[in-house]
């Protein structure tokens, strides 16, 4: 075996699959200057997001706005529907609106086909 194979096989066995993480999720609240640039976008849309109800920021003692690590999918998601549709904002809430009811119902859709087949 060569040691080319060696190596592949090496790298092949060791991964444990395909691995998606584009961003390294923080662990706890970020302002909004460390929101905007783990997002890449300039802090005064987060602040423009967060007017416009698109994103939820919890207000700090000091008057600052923190975000959850869960709000950089909310802002990838917002941007994804904003430049591959080109929706305004006001749309990309409606649309982001529709695609969680529709998650739901398929939820519940796939609970109800589970509990028939257990019964």
């Amino acid at each position: 075996m060569s040691d080319d194979q060696t190596a592949h096989r090496r790298t092949s066995a060791d991964s444990p699959g395909p691995q998606f993480a584009l961003v390294r999720v923080p662990q706890s609240y970020l302002s909004v200057e460390g929101f905007a640039r783990r997002s890449g976008v300039h802090p005064e849309l987060v602040y423009r997001l967060v007017r416009l109800g698109l994103l939820e920021a919890r207000a700090e003692p000091t008057g600052d706005l923190s975000f959850a690590p869960e709000q950089l999918r909310t802002l990838a998601r917002i941007q994804r529907l904003r430049c591959g549709l080109a929706l305004n904002y006001a749309a990309v809430g409606l649309v982001m609106d529709l695609l969680d009811r529709v998650a739901e119902l398929e939820a519940a859709a796939r609970h109800r086909r589970r509990a028939a087949l257990h019964r």
